[in-house]
């Protein structure tokens, strides 16, 4: 085993200052949803690294869902307030935070910087001091006129913003998000997690390939900005060309039945199989060349069975699962939206092709897929490059520094609010 070398920047120690009031730094990580998601997944990989003897977590999410269950199975104690309203939440999420006296309310997209934030301004109001407001953008999202006007509003309440890729810094200085300084902090991956990943090696049995069959793969909701109707139609000339690979699509969303529908147009199902009522399952139909998994628990080690990963998205803050392929030593191709160029560089550490264009989505693919040199030196680039840059010790650094800032702010404020109050 290689050691890593002992200027890693993953392996800097740094010095925090002491602690104001001799406790902890109490944090709240406000979610939108419980469900399963990007955001969600940094929350995860944050809490599950944070120094617990300097900070103190809790979780209040705005909706239920197998990401809150995670959390809450993993030991964090975790509140969910179910409630659509928007003021009556922003009530309850002060309410919490009162009663947990955070120095930190950390909101994590777009619902829970408007609840987070308003429920900061109630505890002002009530004459308690404000919890400091951190607010991660994890998504590229275009809102509505009216959601991105309610954001500028409350952007001057907020102390930090923090964005997941450059392409997030531009779209906040597009909205005129002002009034809050903005910290670049990109996600990291957590290296350990996939040092020594076993790959899946029951994939052919399960879906019914043979051993030794080239495995192509795409890790994303099953949602329209993820791309999958684009990679669909690239899948058609793919296995024209080699007519052995398979496309694994792993996840679930709201899109599956559409998507499902045109595999079956397209010819993608198999054998018998009508363009309707197709429900995919771990037994593929024979001659399939499209398996859509659902959900697996086991998605780093199916990744690491993959030939290839790819992300066709339309448009993406970052691309999370690009890091978590490339960390696995898989080459990647991937759409040139968003913060995916900030991680690959076309040509050396994965292949990037445009958005929506489904013959370049299949010539990148079949290149990769034949030319097997090549991909292995796009995938050792790869490698080295998370490990280099985004590696997760970095953002949690990152992110404890200004969890740092928010407990010093914190301990001014609270010395200007009179006692008893």
């Amino acid at each position: 085993m290689t050691l890593p070398a002992p200027d890693d920047p993953c392996l800097e120690t740094i010095s925090r200052p002491p602690l104001p009031g001799g406790r902890p730094i109490r944090v709240v990580e406000l979610l939108a949803t419980g469900t399963n998601g990007g955001a969600q997944e940094h929350v995860y990989s944050l809490l599950t690294r944070l120094d617990r003897t300097r900070y103190e977590p809790i979780v209040v999410s705005l909706s239920d869902g197998n990401a809150v269950h995670r959390l809450r199975a993993t030991g964090f104690r975790v509140a969910v307030l179910d409630e659509l309203d928007d003021a009556v939440a922003a009530r309850l999420v002060a309410d919490e935070v009162a009663a947990f006296d955070a120095d930190v309310i950390h909101n994590h997209m777009y619902r829970a910087e408007v609840v987070g934030t308003c429920a900061a301004l109630l505890l002002a109001e009530a004459g308690l001091p404000r919890p400091y407001v951190v607010g991660t953008v994890h998504s590229s999202r275009v809102r509505s006129i009216e959601d991105r006007d309610l954001l500028r509003r409350l952007t001057p309440h907020m102390d930090r913003l923090i964005a997941v890729s450059r392409a997030i810094v531009a779209k906040l200085d597009h909205e005129g998000r002002t009034g809050a300084p903005v910290s670049l902090v990109y996600n990291g991956v957590d290296l350990k997690r996939y040092a020594n990943q076993e790959p899946c090696c029951t994939l052919p049995e399960e879906y019914g390939f043979a051993p030794g069959t080239p495995i192509v793969g795409v890790v994303a909701r099953l949602e329209p900005e993820k791309g999958h109707p684009t990679l669909l139609e690239a899948w058609r000339i793919v296995v024209d060309r080699v007519p052995e690979a398979r496309l694994l699509i792993v996840g679930e969303g709201s899109r599956r039945g559409a998507l499902e529908e045109l595999a079956g147009r397209l010819g993608l199902l198999g054998e018998d199989c009508a363009v309707t009522g197709y429900v995919g399952t771990r037994n593929a139909r024979p001659g399939a060349k499209v398996i859509f998994t659902g959900r697996r628990d086991d998605v780093p080690a199916v990744v690491a069975a993959l030939d290839l990963a790819v992300l066709p998205s339309y448009r993406e803050a970052q691309g999370i699962t690009i890091l978590e392929a490339m960390a696995l030593g898989r080459p990647v191709v991937a759409s040139n939206v968003g913060g995916i160029p900030e991680m690959i560089e076309d040509g050396r550490t994965g292949l990037l092709v445009p958005p929506h264009d489904p013959v370049a989505l299949a010539d990148a693919i079949i290149r990769l897929l034949t030319d097997h040199p090549y991909a292995d030196i796009l995938a050792r680039a790869g490698h080295d490059l998370v490990h280099e840059r985004f590696c997760l010790e970095r953002m949690v650094q990152a992110i404890e520094s200004i969890y740092d800032e928010a407990a010093e702010v914190m301990a001014r404020r609270r010395a200007r609010v009179p006692a008893g109050r």
